[in-house]
């Protein structure tokens, strides 16, 4: 079994922006740090602090980024665009087919 740190975190990020299993996944990331069960034991003076903070990270990260989607999608904002589409650019205006010439 091939096991990734990135294949653990694709499948958090996709089940967590799932509604089926999205409170679900937050009480067991919530379940687990709190649980006195760990990878990594709380005693032990830096490893165990690692993991637990990892999935904190993640946690907040992941359902502070649900939180402006959602806030964005209730102001009328299109929540997939992104932050650097500023003034002047043609974000959602559709795909400009633009040929290019040599110069000599």
């Amino acid at each position: 079994m091939n096991f990734s740190i990135q294949s653990l975190y694709t499948w958090y990020r996709s089940t967590i922006r799932n509604p089926k299993y999205r409170w679900w996944l937050i009480l067991g990331t919530a379940a687990y740090l709190f649980s006195p069960i760990d990878i990594a034991p709380d005693f032990l003076p830096i490893v165990g602090q690692i993991d637990d903070l990892a999935l904190v990270t993640l946690l907040v990260s992941e359902v502070s980024q649900l939180l402006i989607d959602r806030y964005k999608a209730r102001n009328g904002e299109n929540p997939t665009e992104t932050a650097s589409a500023g003034e002047g650019s043609t974000a959602g205006a559709g795909t400009i087919d633009v040929d290019a010439a040599t110069i000599k």
